[in-house]
């Protein structure tokens, strides 16, 4: 009798290892899990698509829902596909400046560092005072003090071109969006660990999310150009976007530190779109009502209303992260309006994700 409750225990604790091995597989597989769609979230969604569907500037692509960690919503069309890398556009800089939180949590870089000391063998034959003055942080959240973002070309080191532009206004005191900016910081990744920014986060990042190794178009000295250039799926975005939901946390490890995710996604400095001067915000009649790029810059991340933020791209790529809701929203597109866009996602989901 002893020896038949014996087998009988075994066998039920070997199936219950196998289910929870299984459970587990499931969780930490490629794809996020799914649930039933609540009626009011597919309403919502459908009316967005409704809605932006006469709207003769946005054209969405895809749009993925998750709440609670599952995903309850997700679509493709026009032309998207659930299985085919999407460009990011500027969606790539929050994935750069990730692979700098790594760097800083394993103490081989700190955002107060100078970027002149980071590359000496680049800079002009004069260093200016405010180039000098010049941070990672200035990086991050493209304060470098340039008035006019610096350009690349094809023929040029983009290092060098970044440095030798004018430095007038103190870094740190002055916004202008500056997609060379996070090119420096994916040539910092590149320069203290010897891999290019794609190879650095691929063990980090792509692979414990279940993400194939991307596209990331590179410069012609063979760096990761990390202000645009990334190409994944929107099921890539929404991981992404759950990592930071999760304060850094996947599958009970920690990629990123909690710390680094509170300060890349917090209020860091005031913004302004791009391709618009601090000084000429009032005299275009924008306002935080009508321009969804006034609300603060993180760490290449932008705030938006209800206390979320998000990566964002040219032509309406977004992963939006609603931390008191516990929502993630992800979304391509090719939209020149990205205010309309972004609008009505506010305006359609987010109220039914905040109950």
């Amino acid at each position: 009798m002893n020896r038949l409750l014996a087998f009988i225990l075994s066998f039920a604790t070997v199936a219950l290892c196998q289910s929870c091995t299984s459970n587990q597989t499931n969780q930490i597989g490629k794809s996020l899990p799914r649930t039933a769609t609540p009626t009011e979230i597919k309403a919502s969604a459908e009316a967005l698509i409704a809605h932006t569907d006469s709207l003769p500037d946005v054209t969405l692509q895809s749009l993925m829902i998750l709440k609670n960690g599952k995903v309850v919503y997700e679509t493709w069309l026009n032309g998207g596909a659930s299985t085919t890398p999407h460009v990011m556009h500027s969606v790539s800089k929050s994935f750069t400046a990730t692979a700098i939180g790594m760097l800083v949590d394993d103490g081989k870089l700190k955002v107060t560092d100078k970027v002149v000391d980071l590359f000496p063998d680049d800079l002009p034959d004069e260093v200016s005072d405010n180039l000098n003055a010049m941070t990672v942080r200035d990086l991050l959240t493209m304060n470098c003090g340039h008035e006019v973002a610096p350009e690349h070309s094809k023929l040029s080191n983009w290092t060098r071109t970044f440095l030798a532009q004018p430095v007038t206004k103190t870094p740190g005191t002055w916004y202008c969006y500056n997609s060379m900016a996070t090119y420096m910081l994916s040539a910092i990744v590149q320069k203290l660990s010897g891999e290019k920014l794609v190879d650095f986060l691929t063990p980090r990042l792509f692979e414990p999310l279940g993400i194939s190794k991307p596209k990331w178009e590179k410069s012609p000295q063979g760096i990761n150009v990390g202000g645009w250039g990334l190409y994944i799926t929107t099921e890539d975005m929404a991981k992404f976007g759950q990592l930071f939901l999760q304060k850094g946390k996947w599958n009970g490890k920690q990629l990123i530190s909690e710390a680094w995710v509170a300060e890349a996604s917090a209020w860091q400095v005031p913004s302004v779109p791009a391709g618009t001067r601090p000084d000429e915000v009032e005299a275009k009649g924008l306002t935080e009502d009508n321009c969804a790029w006034l609300l603060g810059y993180g760490y290449q991340m932008w705030r938006c209303p209800q206390n979320a933020y998000r990566a964002d791209g040219a032509f309406g790529q977004y992963i939006i992260v609603m931390p008191d809701n516990d929502a993630v929203i992800a979304v391509t597109a090719n939209s020149p309006n990205l205010q309309a866009e972004l609008s009505s996602v506010y305006n359609f989901l987010f109220p039914v994700l905040s109950k």
